[in-house]
């Protein structure tokens, strides 16, 4: 059986520590699908992982990457056969079960999705759990009966993983599209994926008012905290907005005006455990919702040994778009 390389995160006696070993299939915890792991991706959780920032791995020892895209090798599910072309998206995935960065994987065949024809893997990986979270973000608000003719929809964090595709996405579907960043720099860039304004993160981070000037519809969020609480205040009658991320902290120094003033909805979105029927309903309207050249436009590609470093600059906010990480371990 031959081996293969993988990142390798371990604690021992407090001390965090990541590295690279070489594993056999033998070393794959339990499953019902073995995978060849061609691509995966950097999210902001791989970074946390990645760098030990934050508890996200659950278990050890553990390999981190929460996405991938690959080939099947072997299978004990009626749902999949040898080379089938797969999908995965969190589930757990690089926090309590072996995930994406590593030459090969064994997962559970309820958290795979076939990859949909008009993909690549390396575009599915452009993708990832933060496009997969933009899609559900989306989804969310037009399950509550948002439309683009309600107004104008924001996105913070635009120059991200979950602000570029949620921005070209939105923009397709005919939304005039705010874009909140804290890089001005990447205006034009933003702009190339359909946003109508840009407008700088500093408008959304300060003291926040109950209710201030309406100015959207709708959101998708991946800030949180003083920002999330001034995207609500002003949000328009009857509006909603998507909340996703905590990059700007957990907290919400909110008040309830905006839910029993303004009728204002609060959407909560998570991709770890979205329901399989879900998934398979967000990677349909990926593959038709989604402009796969500004999918292109985009993204960087990196190679297996550029992980950590690449983790510690998704932290620092130095990371526009999307990476995919090309898997020749």
């Amino acid at each position: 059986m031959g081996g293969f390389r993988a990142y390798v995160i371990d604690k021992q006696d407090g001390a965090y520590s990541v590295g690279v070993k070489t594993l056999t299939e033998a070393d794959l915890m339990d499953g019902d699908v073995t995978v060849r792991v061609t691509y995966s991706t950097v999210n902001y959780k791989d970074g946390l992982a990645l760098t030990g920032k934050a508890p996200v791995v659950r278990k050890f020892p553990m390999i981190p990457g929460i996405d991938l895209s690959g080939e099947v090798t072997a299978s004990q599910s009626a749902d999949f056969r040898p080379g089938d072309r797969v999908v995965l998206t969190g589930c757990g995935a690089g926090e309590v079960h072996y995930g994406a960065y590593a030459g090969m994987a064994r997962l559970k065949s309820e958290w795979l999705v076939p990859l949909p024809a008009t993909l690549s893997p390396a575009q599915a990986m452009a993708i990832g759990t933060a496009g997969f979270t933009a899609m559900q973000c989306i989804i969310a608000l037009e399950r509550h009966g948002a439309k683009p003719e309600d107004g104008p929809a924001v996105v913070t964090g635009a120059a991200g993983g979950v602000g570029s595709v949620a921005v070209a996405v939105l923009a397709r579907l005919g939304w005039q599209v705010i874009a909140s960043t804290g890089r001005p720099a990447e205006a034009d860039y933003l702009k190339g994926l359909g946003a109508a304004e840009v407008i700088d993160r500093s408008e959304l981070s300060g003291p926040v008012k109950p209710l201030a000037r309406e100015r959207w519809a709708a959101g998708v969020d991946t800030v949180g905290s003083t920002t999330l609480a001034n995207v609500l205040s002003m949000t328009k009658h009857s509006g909603a907005v998507a909340a996703c991320g905590l990059a700007g902290g957990m907290d919400l120094p909110t008040s309830v005006a905006p839910f029993i003033l303004r009728n204002v909805a609060l959407l909560g979105v998570d991709s770890v455990s979205c329901p399989r029927s879900l998934r398979l309903e967000i990677w349909r309207r990926l593959a038709r919702d989604l402009d796969l050249a500004k999918l292109d436009a985009m993204t960087s590609m990196i190679g297996f040994d550029d992980l950590p470093a690449t983790g510690a600059a998704i932290l620092e906010g130095k990371v526009k778009g999307r990476i995919v990480v090309e898997i020749d371990a």
